[in-house]
């Protein structure tokens, strides 16, 4: 198959050009740096012109109120240009939760996502992943102070990239799900113990207080970035960390 992977030169994107390439598909990265901007709408059509499938990568620059601008505008332009060149499946990826942090504008922004892909009419597959591994030095700088880190218990359940760059890659080149598959990573740990074993890992000698008010994950209620039903990813922390 044709696959047009917007946003294919990111984190996940490029990992998962090279999974579909390497099973025989012909996947096809586009980027702002390709000429496809999906706010203007400039190479979106041209981008997805005789693809099979549309795979949406791409990422609001910020997770403040901005960012439920950008998924409407974004979606719109790739919806219209796929409804356009007859595409028969459109995967995004979004977050494992989403619907339930309506207190956080990223967490409404990527809501608002997909429910713009499944009111659209075109056959659709959202891939739901649990926290990056890949995320955990971010988190640690936004509520680091000195010689302490502040962060929640909130649970989370860490999933390498690599293996939610499988999981798309695999709903990519398979029959439209019409609905959410959610993936997650096999432990689930409390965001403070993961600060406390991340920290030890690197030698850094700070101490993780946990704070329920700290950082964006404070506003998280109980345990629903966590999902023990998903289809479990292999990488344990430990070893991604090693």
């Amino acid at each position: 198959m044709k696959i047009a992977v917007i946003g294919g030169t990111g984190l996940i994107g490029s990992q998962v050009v090279r999974n579909l390439n390497a099973a025989g598909h012909e996947a096809v990265p586009h980027s702002k740096s390709s000429g496809v901007d999906v706010i203007s709408g400039r190479g979106v059509e041209e981008a997805v012109a005789g693809a099979d499938v549309v795979v949406n990568l791409t990422n609001s620059p910020t997770f403040d109120e901005a960012s439920p601008a950008f998924f409407q505008t974004s979606m719109d332009n790739l919806l219209a240009a796929a409804r356009k060149g007859g595409v028969g499946h459109f995967v995004i990826l979004s977050i494992v939760g989403v619907d339930q942090v309506p207190e956080l504008d990223y967490y409404r922004a990527k809501a608002l996502q997909e429910n713009l892909l499944v009111d659209a009419s075109v056959p659709y597959s959202i891939v739901r992943a649990t926290q990056f591994m890949e995320f955990m030095d971010d988190v640690l700088s936004w509520t680091a102070d000195g010689d302490t880190v502040r962060l929640p218990a909130t649970p989370i359940q860490p999933i390498a990239a690599k293996d939610v760059a499988d999981a798309v890659a695999a709903v990519a080149a398979g029959a439209p799900l019409n609905g959410i598959r959610n993936i997650g990573g096999p432990e689930i740990f409390s965001l403070d113990e993961l600060g406390r074993i991340t920290l030890s890992h690197k030698g850094d000698h700070r101490t993780v207080v946990t704070d329920p008010t700290a950082g964006m994950f404070a506003a998280v209620k109980g345990d629903v970035l966590t999902d023990k039903d998903a289809h479990l990813a292999a990488t344990r922390y430990a070893d991604w960390l090693s």
